[in-house]
Formats: structure tokens, C-alpha cells, sequence
């Protein structure tokens, strides 16, 4: 198993890094979500029910500190912030991908054993 030392962190696996880039309740979501286009504040905010605007904040400041997102300022009045995926932010995208893949098929077999425990209405 390989270890390394990123951004001054010690990891004992790949694994533990990616998950200190990417884990957690919201940023996967958040990535998920500029997949395919780019969002402002308030728009993702808007897809992502029970973020609160802090948290939110404070996410997509570290997922630009590690290189994942690019936040572009327009230089308008209000200001105009738009969050997008980096080219690097792009490489987690089959991550995603599995990870939603995945889901899809645990909520299947969830919803077949969670059918199949249910009585029997006569």
C-alpha cells in the first residue's frame, strides 16, 4: 500500500487522501452537481436541500484550495460568482460516476429486501 505526504498531510493510503479531497456529506454532492454546467451560489444551494449557506461556504472554499473548482468574480455590480470544475476537478468525475452506479444499485436492492420484509396485506 502506497503512502505519500500532500499539501504537508501525512497519508497511509490513496484512499485516505481522496477522501480528505473529496469526502463528506457536500462535496461529493457539490461536484456532482458542476458536472455539467456552471453554478452560482445560490443555484447550488438551491439543489442541495439542507446545506446551510456557512457550510456551503466553507466547502467550496476547500474544494478550491485543493484545485477542484475554479470560482470566477464577474465584474459587475452585484458581483456575479459562478463555480465550475477544474480540468483537475474533472479527473474525479468516474469517481463520481462509480459512486452514483453504486448507490443506484444499494437503493435497488434496498427497496427489493425492504419489499420483500413487508407483510403480506389480505
Amino acid at each position: 500500500m502506497a503512502s505519500g505526504i500532500q499539501n504537508n498531510k501525512h497519508y497511509q493510503c490513496p484512499v485516505e487522501a481522496t477522501l480528505e479531497v473529496i469526502g463528506g456529506k457536500w462535496k461529493p454532492v457539490i461536484l456532482w452537481q458542476l458536472r455539467t454546467e456552471k453554478l452560482r451560489f445560490s443555484g447550488l444551494q438551491q439543489s442541495m436541500q439542507g446545506i446551510s449557506p456557512k457550510m456551503l461556504t466553507k466547502q467550496l472554499r476547500e474544494l478550491e484550495g485543493n484545485g477542484l473548482i475554479l470560482r470566477k468574480i464577474y465584474p459587475e455590480i452585484p458581483p456575479r460568482v459562478e463555480y465550475s470544475l477544474t480540468e483537475f476537478g474533472k479527473t474525479v468525475l468516474p469517481v463520481l460516476d462509480a459512486l452514483c452506479r453504486w448507490g443506484n444499485e444499494y437503493l435497488g436492492r434496498e427497496c427489493t429486501l425492504d419489499k420483500q420484509q413487508l407483510p403480506d396485506k389480505k
